[in-house]
């Protein structure tokens, strides 16, 4: 692939270049931190922008296959800093920056895996957004990439860093709801309605679009597959499933301590806009069995109500009660002890106040807090979602879109890292990379 940069020598001030890269066991001599941003045309964006609350933080190199997006995001980088980033529209042009300590990677799935891998065996640390990656062994490769580099890798499911999904973890785990049975996970979309359905059509201005196909396969361009809505076609992403499921499933294992399940099967598709243009289902209910408990994941679009009557969360059920937590808060729904066929005896459990999340805390801030906080530390194991925790997460929600393909129930092995005896689920499990793009471990 014939390498470029949208804009050349649009160096930083001379002052900002000579600024080593950090050191082992600390930031730099001049507290600095210089981040690069691949792909910022949305998360990739915000997490940048969240980075750069804080002062020592400093962006010198930007990325993205559309020049568009890169002068939108000039712009409105005007209106924090005054020094110009450098402009790259190949990311291993911006790998190859010395003067970079960390990049944010907000390209779509597809790209995940093979620009962390190539990030973090460049030297850089990383802030990757979820789902980590877009299939099972990406997940593994990106996994010892991060182990064998000994770089700081946070992954962007944020929800680990604020203070009331501790404090959920703290309850579940001390044990007064009593034994968990089930755990609910769920997001209902009511903004999501139909795609329609549009032709293929040219490339627009300033695209390069055989850089965004990168390792997918090659197909015509069609708006309804690039920005935003590529999460909604198998060849780039996994639907909902992977796009929210990463968050809820990750808070739910997390909090439970589990890892792989048991078994996953999946029931559902595109049962609300059947001929619109996306190919992930808008609809899917999946149930995972774990040693000790089992969790259910479903998923609507154009529906607000979902259980608890909340849009997205996460349900803990117990025998004595269940505690319900989501962006906004926690609450606690106590069981009563039986008398007859009544639920009027006496409380199970003591009551539990419900925490609800101020609107000044901003939890993606704390995330990326604790992402400087490791990496000036030079200690991934300061980490709220390291790599690995991220993976677990993928991993479990990509289960959940192989059963639903194969409309199978599936049986994990996780000594030897693949389904039983369904080679159909396990040609699921692997990157296709195509166009001569490679990634290994």
């Amino acid at each position: 692939m014939k390498r470029r940069t949208f804009v050349k020598n649009t160096a930083l001030a001379a002052g900002a270049l000579s600024f080593p890269n950090i050191l082992r066991g600390g930031i730099n001599q001049h507290n600095k931190i210089n981040i690069g941003v691949i792909g910022c045309n949305g998360m990739g964006w915000s997490d940048t922008y969240s980075l750069l609350k804080m002062p020592e933080v400093d962006l010198v190199s930007i990325c993205d296959v559309d020049e568009g997006v890169i002068a939108k995001r000039l712009m409105d980088y005007q209106k924090l800093r005054t020094n110009k980033p450098t402009q790259y529209g190949d990311y291993r042009e911006l790998l190859n920056d010395k003067k970079l300590d960390a990049v944010v990677i907000g390209t779509p799935d597809h790209w995940h895996c093979k620009q962390m891998v190539d990030a973090v065996r460049a030297g850089k640390h990383v802030y990757v957004e979820k789902p980590v990656a877009n299939t099972i062994e990406e997940c593994g490769i990106m996994v010892d990439a991060a182990r064998d580099t000994g770089k700081v890798v946070q992954t962007g499911q944020w929800q680990r860093s604020g203070p009331h999904y501790r404090k959920a973890r703290e309850i579940v785990q001390s044990g007064v709801l009593g034994k968990i049975r089930v755990v609910k996970t769920w997001a209902y979309q009511g903004w999501m309605g139909a795609i329609p359905v549009v032709s293929d059509g040219p490339v627009p201005e300033g695209v390069d679009y055989k850089t965004w196909l990168g390792p997918a396969p090659a197909r015509p361009f069609n708006q309804n597959r690039f920005h935003f809505n590529f999460r909604w076609f198998w060849d780039y992403a996994g639907g909902l499933m992977t796009d929210w499921g990463v968050h809820e499933i990750d808070i739910a294992l997390w909090i439970m301590e589990e890892k792989a399940p048991i078994s996953v099967v999946a029931s559902g598709g595109k049962l609300a806009f059947p001929d619109d243009a996306s190919e992930t289902p808008d609809t899917l209910q999946a149930i995972y069995q774990y040693k000790d408990f089992n969790m259910l994941w479903e998923h609507a679009t154009g529906i607000d109500y979902g259980p608890y009557g909340r849009r997205e969360g996460i349900a803990f059920i117990g025998n004595n009660g269940t505690l319900v937590v989501d962006r906004s808060g926690l609450e606690v729904l106590v069981e009563r002890e039986s008398i007859g066929y009544s639920n009027k005896g006496e409380l199970k459990m003591s009551p539990v106040a419900p925490v609800t999340k101020s609107d000044a805390e901003n939890y993606l801030d704390l995330h990326t807090q604790n992402f400087v906080a490791a990496m000036k530390a030079n200690d991934p194991g300061l980490l709220n979602t390291p790599i690995d925790s991220g993976s677990i997460a993928a991993i479990n929600a990509q289960m959940g879109n192989i059963a639903f393909k194969t409309g199978e129930k599936v049986y994990w092995d996780q000594e030897a890292g693949k389904f039983k005896n369904n080679p159909e689920a396990n040609q699921y499990l692997m990157a296709n990379y195509q166009n001569g793009w490679k990634v290994s471990r």
